[in-house]
This record gives structure tokens, sequence and C-alpha cells, in this order.
């Protein structure tokens, strides 16, 4: 392998040389590898950055068996890697619970409003469940944190949160206006706190303004960028170039596809489905370098070994910084 990178070489190590990023976002199709890449991206960035955050907005979390570690929603080191933490969001336990919260008592008149009229706004799963996020980054200090998303429709979702956000702000700001005084009435009569409506309000306007300004740093390149992760498969890359063109419209930076489960079949090899399969292959890679032309793609093999581990994720992630070099090419 070689260590002379040019400008555009097939490595991402120009987003660990970007000291400036605070968010990094890594999505993709279910099944092409998200959470090996997401992984082994932030065992790198532990190495330059002096503490970096792995959350996974994933409902069905990866980053338990990638790592073999059990974690939760609370951020967890990370066994044997220095300056890196997790966690695992349950975003429909997320909102839940802040719904139950939302005015400090469970089962009462507006808790179950809240409910109805939260699940009857698409996608405010994610949105909350990222405003719960935001709020427990808040009081932790990260140099950057990593987002190990979901599959492509949840995660075009998951980046419209602020305009959700908004109509739902907009239908409760309605609903107050409407039947403020009676639900306040309601709360008072069946025991609930002081404040009822205005004070949910209130706590709604401050987690707005907390979402806009998160929403602010999404759309600068200096801030914030998203990984695209794919495999040479028609589908595959059908995904790929529709989330980089929803990406362009919400704004957000992307320069970077990693191209997983590459196969490389010896000289001479008398594996005729492998011959076939790379043919395939080489035809959609063909087509993703002249595609993106002007990003940096990623190119890794298949592997014959599940990459489970920390010792495991450390080697794969050396193909993130350093170009693959297939055995035939050494």
């Amino acid at each position: 392998m070689s260590d002379e990178l040019e400008p555009m070489e097939p490595t991402l190590k120009s987003i660990l040389d970007q000291k400036s990023l605070r968010w990094i976002f890594v999505g993709g199709k279910g099944g092409v590898g998200k959470t090996t890449t997401s992984c082994s991206l932030a065992i790198q960035l532990a190495k330059h950055r002096e503490s970096v955050l792995l959350i996974s907005t994933d409902p069905a979390h990866n980053l338990s068996d990638a790592f073999d570690q059990k974690f939760g929603k609370e951020a967890t080191k990370v066994n044997g890697v220095d300056n890196l933490s997790a966690m695992e969001i349950d975003p429909t336990g997320s909102i839940q619970e802040l719904i139950e919260n939302a005015d400090g008592t469970q089962n009462n008149p507006l808790g179950n409003m809240m409910q109805d009229l939260a699940f009857s706004i698409p996608g405010v799963d994610e949105a909350m469940s990222f405003a719960e996020v935001l709020k427990q980054v808040k009081s932790l200090s990260y140099s950057v944190i990593i987002f190990d998303t979901a599959p492509t429709g949840h995660t075009l979702r998951f980046l419209q949160f602020p305009t959700v956000l908004e109509k739902a702000l907009s239908k409760i700001s309605q609903l107050s206006g409407r039947f403020g005084p009676m639900l306040n009435g309601i709360l008072g009569a069946s025991g609930g706190p002081g404040g009822g409506v205005d004070e949910l309000m209130g706590k709604l306007e401050g987690m707005r303004e907390m979402i806009g300004e998160v929403s602010k740093q999404f759309k600068d390149p200096e801030l914030t960028t998203f990984i695209c992760v794919c495999i040479p498969e028609f589908l595959s890359l059908y995904e790929t170039e529709r989330m980089i063109q929803e990406l362009s419209n919400y704004e957000i930076d992307t320069h970077a596809i990693v191209v997983n489960q590459l196969l490389f079949p010896r000289k001479g090899s008398q594996c005729e489905q492998c011959t076939a399969r790379r043919k395939m292959q080489k035809k959609y890679l063909e087509q993703i370098e002249e595609l993106y032309d002007e990003f940096n793609v990623v190119k890794c093999p298949l592997l014959i070994e599940e990459v489970r581990g920390k010792e495991r994720l450390e080697k794969f992630s050396h193909m993130l910084v350093t170009p693959f070099v297939p055995p035939d090419e050494n």
C-alpha cells in the first residue's frame, strides 16, 4: 500500500485533516456496511481528535455488535480506544419519554393530546430523537460527533427534522391559542403542575432555538459533511444518487463515497461466479467514478471474515485512509 496521497486520492484522509468538522453523518442503503464504516472512521478520528462521540440513530442498532460491547442511551467509553465514546438512541423511546415528561406527569389530557399530535406528523420520531440527542450532547464536550444513520429513507427524514419540528410547533401553537385556557383549567383540575400549556410552549420554543442553531451548522461545509456508503450494485448506486441529490437540496456537504464489498479475483482464478460478479462490479464502479469524479471514492474489498471487534475494525479502518491495493497489484 502506498503512503503517498494526492488531493483526490481515494481516501477519507481529508476528513481526518479537516479539524473544523463538528458533525459527520454516515449513511446509505441497508446492508452496505454503514456501521463498519462509521465505527472504523471513529477509530481513526480518535487518533486525531481529543474526544469523539459515535451515535447510532438506526433503530436496528449495530454498534454494540460491531464493538462487541453493550451501548445504550448514555455515552459510554469504547473499550481499548482512547478518546472514543458511543451511544445508541431509540427514536420511539426518545419521543415517548419527551411526551411523558413534557409537563411533568403521565396520563393527563395534555400528554395524551401531545402523543396523538406527535405521531400524526411524518418523521417526528426521528426529529424528536435528534432533539433528545442534541440535549444530551449539549451538556457534554466532544470535538466531533459521528452519526451511524438508518437506511436512506429514514436518514432523509432525519435530516428534515428542523422543518418537521417547525410544523409540530405551529400545530401546537394553534391549539394553544384556541384551547390553551381550557387545557390549563383541565390540567389544574387534574393536579398538573403550574404553567400547563404555556410552560410546555416555552420548553418547545427553547428546543426550536437550539435546533435552529444546529441546522445552520449542518449547512456549513466547514462544520458538517455526509459520507455515503454503497456497494457496486444497481439499487445501491441508485439510492446513493438519490441521497446525494437530497443532501444537495438540504445544502449539506457531501464529497466522499465508500464503496464496500469489492471482489478482486486472483489472476487465473477458476471461479466463474467471482469473475462474472467482478465484471458487473467494475461496470458500476466505473459509473460511480464517472458520476462522482470530484468526490473522494474509497474502495474497500469484500473480506473473508466478519468485521467485528476492536481489532478487526482497526484493521478495516486503515483502508479508509490508505488506498487499498489488490493482491495482484502489489
